[in-house]
């Protein structure tokens, strides 16, 4: 039960630094100057810090162990909300590069640490740790605008709270540095790398991931602005991005469970995009319904697609070496890729000042998404020799 509660601690921590940015982006952009492209590097930034620490995590946990390095990455977070939240502009890119790479720890071992400890049961924790992600999130960016705005305590004050959970996730795992005994598993990393980097499965894995965040980021940081755009208030915004987490939490809950009845999950691809794609119409045209539905069923479909994403990783490797070493390289390759998504984003407002670009763009991504994820789902397995 400590073991869990470590896990869903955790895993509730891995989004609210991230997600409690977009609602604050009209703030921080009034209150810094920072221009829409600098705003987007924001969210950019802990994804190139996924992407390069990715890679590395596996190689790393092999010295210190997946407890002791998940507990080094909840301290590091604490430390880096805190230094984003001091007043200046340096501090806000440092910190955010600091508390990128804690959570790139968590994203990378995560996998691994349920299928070593819950070989039977992957599915139902992929489902929990995942939907406690989400529910990070959603909760994050619901009330970050009231905690900025009614508590009077400013853009700063409300990215500075999130400290405080991490801390408390820190404290709540430390009995598994005791518990835990880790033993050093045998082969070269380098070699499982080539291996892996040279499989079609794997890669389609990656890409699948890699899509899959990349439209989901562009999503956490702009929504909120894309709302206010249209004559929305900062507060209607804050919370359509909140209920498209909501229904985001919904879909990383039930998707792995459903992927966990069937070896085949090609089907549930095609139902998740079939849903991106109407949501995406909805919101270029958003007088053929209200936003409200838009916005919660790409929630819905970009939660269940990142909890596809974790069990595929899982589901798709031979033992828990490989889901770790898979995690690794999808995750490097998917958040190098995600990580240009809010960056392009916000490029492309700032040249034609239409968002419906924007959506266009995430249409494509689709696309391509469904073509990667039909490869990802076929019932088969990574081994590594």
């Amino acid at each position: 039960m400590l073991l869990i509660a470590g896990i869903m601690m955790i895993a509730v921590n891995l989004r609210p630094a991230l997600a409690a940015v977009g609602p604050l982006v009209a703030m921080i952009r009034d209150s810094t100057g920072l221009s829409n492209t600098m705003l987007g590097l924001l969210t950019t930034m802990p994804l190139l810090a996924f992407a390069g620490i990715s890679l590395v995590a596996p190689l790393v946990t092999r010295r210190y162990g997946i407890p002791g390095m998940l507990a080094a990455a909840m301290g590091l977070l604490t430390i880096g909300i805190l230094v984003r939240s001091i007043p200046a502009v340096f501090a806000l890119y440092i910190g955010t590069l600091l508390l990128g790479i804690a959570i790139a720890f968590g994203n990378v071992l995560l996998p691994g640490l349920v299928k070593q400890s819950f070989s039977k049961k992957f599915g139902l924790m992929t489902s929990m740790y995942s939907g406690a992600m989400g529910l990070g999130s959603a909760v994050a960016a619901g009330i970050t605008v009231p905690l900025a705005e009614g508590m009077s305590w400013g853009w700063r004050g409300a990215l500075a709270v999130w400290a405080a959970l991490a801390a408390a996730a820190l404290l709540i795992w430390l009995p598994q540095l005791s518990r835990s005994k880790y033993v050093r598993p045998p082969g070269s990393y380098k070699q499982a790398m080539k291996q892996l980097l040279s499989s079609r499965l794997a890669w389609n894995v990656a890409l699948y991931m890699g899509l899959q965040s990349l439209a989901f980021y562009v999503v956490l940081a702009w929504l909120p602005d894309m709302l206010q755009g249209r004559g929305e208030d900062a507060v209607f915004a804050g919370w359509m991005l909140s209920l498209s987490q909501a229904t985001g939490v919904l879909g990383s809950l039930l998707t792995p469970l459903w992927a966990g009845k069937r070896p085949d999950q090609r089907s549930i691809i095609l139902v998740l995009i079939a849903m991106e794609v109407v949501a995406l119409f909805g919101l270029i045209f958003p007088g053929i319904g209200p936003v409200q539905l838009w916005v919660a069923m790409i929630g819905f479909a970009l939660g269940g697609a990142f909890g596809l994403s974790l069990y595929l990783i899982v589901v798709r490797s031979s033992d828990t070496q490989t889901a770790t070493k898979l995690s690794g390289m999808a995750q490097a390759i998917g958040y190098s890729l995600a990580a240009t998504g809010p960056f392009i984003a916000g490029s492309l407002f700032d040249l034609t000042a239409n968002w419906n670009y924007v959506f266009i763009l995430l249409l494509a991504v689709a696309a391509i998404k469904l073509y990667t994820g039909l490869g990802a789902a076929r019932p088969e397995e990574v081994a590594l020799e």
